[in-house]
């Protein structure tokens, strides 16, 4: 990674938290228990624990933040069956950006009063957030998370952009390459507004420009 790197990655996790926390989180509504997800690939070799785990590397690093923000997720987390300290640190964080991507379609549809998402739009931003997040944590920890290479590409094309979604959409834009070198966090309309019904009164108004 070249200098200035760990800068950008950890303003861009800051967006995360800053967007959750005055945005989705006082709008969330799920369950209090997470969903089952698939096992991470630490607990499915046997015997040791081969990836950097989330004891050891997740929490000594900015994006422990994420972990932290899945906890508030109820039903749009999936853990790993035997999840602990252990756990594939990657895997974390691909199973906590699914959430988080999830969590905010949902309810940005919600505060816009638009129909709950659909299967495939939900499913393409998990895997789209999944995807974008853990690989550049895996490059910046030098991790060779094997569930990596078994996620499946995005349809592009599904996943919502600034003027239908505005907090997913920029979420999963700013990940799709943060590390270029044309890359710097987005400054959007976005910062001026205050809670939900103050993004949907801009969409409204047709007001998206950056």
């Amino acid at each position: 990674m070249k200098p200035g790197d760990a800068v950008t990655i950890h303003q861009l996790l800051g967006r995360i938290v800053y967007f959750h926390t005055l945005f989705i989180e006082p709008a969330l509504a799920s369950s209090r228990q997470p969903g089952a997800g698939e096992i991470c690939c630490n607990h499915k070799v046997n015997p040791g624990y081969g990836q950097p785990d989330v004891g050891t590397v997740l929490a000594s690093t900015a994006w422990a933040v994420l972990d932290e923000i899945a906890t508030t997720l109820g039903e749009y987390l999936r853990l790993c069956p035997d999840s602990d300290h252990r756990c594939c640190a990657t895997c974390r964080i691909a199973t906590s950006g699914a959430g988080i991507a999830q969590a905010w379609t949902v309810t940005e549809h919600r505060a816009y009063g638009l129909p709950l998402p659909l299967d495939p739009l939900v499913r393409v931003c998990r895997t789209a957030a999944a995807t974008r997040l853990a690989l550049v944590f895996a490059q910046q920890h030098g991790a060779s998370c094997g569930a990596l290479a078994q996620v499946e590409t995005p349809d592009a094309g599904l996943l919502p952009d600034s003027s239908d979604l505005p907090l997913t959409g920029e979420l999963l834009a700013l990940w799709q390459d943060p590390l270029a070198a044309s890359r710097s966090p987005v400054v959007s309309w976005l910062n001026h507004c205050t809670d939900l019904n103050n993004i949907h009164r801009v969409l409204q108004q047709g007001g998206t420009t950056k």
